[in-house]
């Protein structure tokens, strides 16, 4: 029998390697349609100074989301079943909806103090601010990942250690390393321990995706009603007033912490 622990590994690098060939195929690609040589098209490729644009950075989602859809579930990498599905586990998708924007307020704040390095806001900001930016960041985005992260990785880590925290937390580890930001890395990594108990407890990764989604939704709101706030943060959008911001951290544990609650009596592993 195969070690667990390397498929998960090995699940990860081909989960970046797909990544990086898609974005430099698609800026290959993309300078072709633009008219210039072929030879002129692959010196782009090593030019530290290429603007990668938001159609751009849109096109490699979705080029590279269906890639890794197809080979996490051909190669069986990935279980697909649609077993939790048939329980109808609406109470479940609706907490964990909840739950989800429960930790926003939170990890914002944890952000604001820490104050880590955004490398990726340049980039990021342009897509949500694209009109096909949804489907990148809300839809391709939260069903690849956690086909990957929690349907391939967390699986093979199950499997292959036997206390269900520490495959959790690692699995949760790797989820917040490959976003190769600090900024985004903290966040990532609670969000990482939800969804893969989430998963343990289920079995299957569509809580996860409701989380994912509901997560990532919210920024996207955020950048395109309110734009201001990009470079202003949750405490001068509460007017830097030390009582709002402790309502607003207890207004969200009080979302929370039922939702986990809540869930944790609900879900049920059906797959």
């Amino acid at each position: 029998m195969r070690n667990r622990v390397f498929d998960a590994l090995l699940y990860v690098f081909v989960f970046i390697l797909v990544q990086f060939l898609v974005t430099y195929a698609v800026i290959f690609v993309w300078q072709l349609a633009d008219g210039k040589s072929m030879q002129a098209a692959l010196g782009a490729l090593s030019q530290e100074s290429l603007t990668l644009t938001a159609p751009m950075l849109i096109v490699t989602q979705a080029v590279y989301s269906l890639v890794l859809l197809v080979l996490f579930v051909s190669l069986r990498w990935c279980r697909v079943s649609r077993s939790y599905l048939r329980s109808k586990p609406l109470g479940v998708m609706s907490w964990a909806a909840v739950a989800a924007l429960g930790t926003i307020i939170p990890s914002e704040l944890f952000l604001e103090i820490v104050k880590l390095p955004d490398i990726n806001s340049d980039l990021l900001v342009p897509v949500m601010q694209n009109r096909w930016g949804y489907l990148a960041i809300c839809i391709f985005a939260p069903l690849v990942e956690e086909m990957v992260f929690r349907g391939a990785i967390l699986r093979a880590l199950l499997d292959g250690i036997s206390h269900h925290w520490v495959a959790i937390t690692l699995s949760a580890a790797l989820f917040a390393l490959v976003h190769l930001n600090p900024a985004q890395m903290p966040h990532a990594f609670c969000l990482g321990l939800l969804l893969g108990w989430m998963y343990y407890r289920t079995g299957s990764i569509i809580p996860g995706i409701v989380v994912h989604w509901v997560n990532n939704t919210v920024a996207y709101v955020v950048v395109n009603l309110f734009p201001q706030t990009i470079d202003t943060g949750i405490t001068t959008m509460l007017g830097g007033d030390t009582t709002r911001i402790l309502l607003a951290v207890a207004f969200s544990l009080c979302i929370f912490v039922p939702a986990v609650v809540q869930l944790h009596l609900r879900m049920r592993r059906t797959a």
